[in-house]
């Protein structure tokens, strides 16, 4: 039989857990203000490891920044994406390409941009066109942040941080919940979840989620459609052996738009007034994405002996994504004629990835030693092919969206090629603890080559990039008494970098450092917890303009600085009423740069972000059984284009949440639940921009019921 293993939360999953709990408050049936004990956390299973340590050790151990939002968040708040999972996560500024596009969950940590997440542990590998696997928030069992560079544990990743997907898991107890939903853009949704024993004697267990979703996109014309289904079993072959087997298969058939809009008509002044926030720039006759993703894995999980455990996490992905689409090409004098260009887009990835650690302890004395030792493999292929045309303008002021005929299409230039990345690691990590002294030091080496051959524009292209990196981290944190954990640490990071200067030498890899300090609280009953900490971010060899060569020759002098300060916290108040807060504090800077931006400060990087969520549950009288939640966040002024030319507007919005425990009103109705949710309940105006000429709607207001049933 599977051992389980309880674990202490972190820290922003116990602020989280306490501002949503109202459900199993509810349930409770007393009047005791709950403790955030070890029992109150769902435990993960053998095979799960934290993102901020690779191993089955407690975040909050951790000297570096993590925030993990769990499921019943997701749920209450009527999570559909991963962007909207991260909007209440200090540190995080989500939804860069605005409301209406939803085909990618593009956001910054730290003030820098993450394309890549990791979905369980492995990579979701992304070819850096238009073909980026997206995981829905349905299937996740929760959301974990990584902060600062992350290279030691995961190799190439921004120096911001990364986002790690915990799948859902596989249980012996049974459980499962048919849920309808219906909302705003017209939303037609259903989902399914399954879980239990496939055996009596509990050795072999399941988990299935399946989701369906069709809805008008924000955008005039525009749909959105998803389709997936994700089976997983747990074997427990002996008591120290797990398999674990699971499969994600996603299609999507429509979603969304991809176009920007000018500033002009959206919070710039347009002598022809103003653009609604359903504008759109494209054509209904051409805007198709059509994306499958199937991801194929196992995780095999074998405790050697009661000290040392061996796991192998491995996937196969297999994806396509087709893509008719169009951009702005300038806008005319008269601020209302845009022209465009067309072009599609034909992507396929095949990759591997696979990741093995061998992790134990040891006792040196008074010293207990938390060793990891892996070694992990990313094999990526990939064709792209890739058309653009000429197409006819739009007034966007008198929108026609049917103005061009697929057959039209003709391609001025092309290009078809496939791009291969392979990346080897070797890393060793060991996590010290001496009474209230926690210490941990890591170090990685990686080796990473890149190719693209084929046709590029008119040019036969076959370029080979390799890239060789050490990375290291290390940090201290020490438990005072009264609950006070102070911390410092420092990690390293990099990101390949393809291409090569004008006199032929090939570029080397973007590297960063990361020192970070500050505090962890967590009180004796549980009831109150938060983390202050603050950090300083350096990027260095960032290509930049040669200024000896031509507009297209780059070097590597680019270097940009991101330094902030991050708060969050939860607290149980009274016995009915929880807050969840954050802030962030952000300063970026491009501190070397032959481009003129030395100086200035890099696009979609607020100064200020704050938010609060509040819960209050009624456990007693005629609304008992009712969890009510409400939510503002506050992002402020972004900088409009890279030379800071003007200022995207600050903005803050209201989010509520309302859940009824059926069961409540009428005892036959046990199992039953209605939620509802509303995100940008004053349906306010927001914006995010490239540029001047490239800019998005923020999310209009979203209302979602729904009705789940559980058996």
């Amino acid at each position: 039989m599977r051992r389980q293993r309880a674990f202490t939360p972190s820290l922003l999953a116990l602020a989280v857990s306490s501002a949503l709990s109202g459900q199993a408050l509810a349930q409770s049936g007393t009047d005791d203000a709950p403790l955030l004990t070890e029992d109150t956390v769902v435990v993960q299973g053998k095979a799960y490891r934290h993102t901020a340590t690779k191993s089955a050790l407690a975040p909050e151990e951790t000297p570096q920044g993590i925030s993990v939002v769990d499921r019943e968040t997701l749920d209450q708040r009527g999570v559909d994406s991963v962007a909207e999972a991260l909007r209440y996560v200090p540190g995080v500024h989500t939804e860069l390409r605005g409301g209406a596009v939803s085909r990618l969950d593009l956001f910054n940590i730290r003030g820098f941009i993450n394309y890549q997440n990791f979905y369980d542990g492995l990579p979701l590998t992304y070819n850096d066109w238009n073909l980026q696997p997206q995981i829905d928030a349905f299937a996740i069992e929760q959301v974990e942040v990584f902060k600062g560079p992350t290279s030691v544990l995961y190799g190439a990743m921004p120096p911001g941080g990364m986002v790690n997907l915990i799948a859902r898991q596989p249980s012996s107890q049974p459980f499962n919940e048919l849920t309808l939903a219906g909302g705003s853009h017209d939303l037609r949704e259903g989902t399914f979840e399954s879980r239990g024993a496939l055996k009596d004697d509990g050795s072999l267990n399941y988990s299935l989620v399946a989701l369906g979703r069709k809805k008008d996109g924000q955008a005039e014309t525009s749909e959105e459609e998803r389709y997936l289904i994700a089976p997983s079993v747990d074997w427990h072959i002996s008591d120290r052996t797990l398999l674990n087997l699971n499969l994600y298969y996603q299609h999507d058939p429509s979603a969304g738009i991809f176009n920007t809009l000018p500033a002009a008509g959206l919070f710039k002044d347009n002598v022809n007034g103003r653009l609604p926030a359903d504008a759109y720039s494209g054509d209904a006759n051409w805007n198709t994405y059509d994306r499958e993703v199937l991801l194929v894995g196992y995780k095999l999980n074998h405790e050697l002996n009661d000290d040392w455990t061996l796991l192998q996490n491995l996937r196969f992905m297999d994806a396509t994504a087709y893509q008719e689409n169009s951009y702005g090409a300038g806008l005319d004098a008269d601020q209302r004629t845009l022209a465009r260009r067309a072009y599609l887009t034909d992507e396929a990835s095949r990759s591997w990835a696979i990741d093995n650690q061998l992790s134990g302890r040891i006792q040196t004395g008074s010293l207990e030693h938390n060793l990891l030792l892996g070694v992990d493999y990313t094999w990526l292929n990939s064709d792209i092919r890739y058309e653009d045309g000429a197409m006819p303008a739009i007034d966007l002021f008198a929108r026609n969206h049917r103005l061009f005929q697929p057959a039209d299409f003709s391609a001025d230039f092309s290009a078809d090629f496939r791009r291969s990345t392979r990346q080897t690691g070797f890393y060793l990590q060991d996590q010290i603890r001496l009474d209230r002294l926690v210490l941990i030091a890591g170090g990685r080496y990686d080796r990473y080559v890149g190719n693209e051959k084929g046709m590029q524009y008119g040019a036969q292209v076959d370029s080979t990039v390799e890239q060789n990196k050490f990375s290291f981290r290390a940090g201290a944190l020490y438990e005072l008494p009264g609950g006070f954990s102070p911390f410092v640490s420092y990690a390293e990071g990099f990101e390949p970098i393809t291409g090569h200067d004008r006199h032929g030498n090939t570029f080397k890899p973007t590297t960063s450092q990361q020192w970070e300090t500050g505090v962890k609280y967590q009180s004796a009953d549980r009831r109150h917890q938060g983390t202050l900490s603050a950090f300083h971010i350096t990027k260095e060899n960032d290509p930049t303009r040669d200024p000896n060569g031509s507009a297209y020759d780059k070097i590597q002098t680019g270097e940009v600085v991101a330094k902030g300060l991050e708060l969050e916290a939860g607290s149980y108040l009274t016995d009915n009423l929880s807050l969840a807060a954050s802030l962030t504090l952000m300063d970026m800077e491009v501190t070397r740069d032959n481009s003129g931006l030395a100086g200035k400060t890099p696009i979609w990087v607020p100064e200020r972000q704050a938010s609060l969520w509040a819960n209050y549950d009624i456990f007693d009288g005629a609304l008992a059984g009712t969890t009510l939640g409400a939510g503002v966040r506050y992002v402020g002024k972004t900088q409009m284009d890279a030379f800071n030319t003007d200022q995207v507007p600050a903005y803050t919005l209201v989010d509520l949440a309302l859940g009824y425990d059926l069961a409540r009103l009428n005892g036959d109705w046990d199992g039953a639940r209605v939620q509802l949710s509303a995100n940008n309940l004053f349906d306010k105006r927001y914006y995010s921009c490239f540029d001047e000429s490239n800019c998005w709607f923020g999310a209009e207001r979203e209302l979602k019921a729904s009705l789940s049933y559980r058996f």
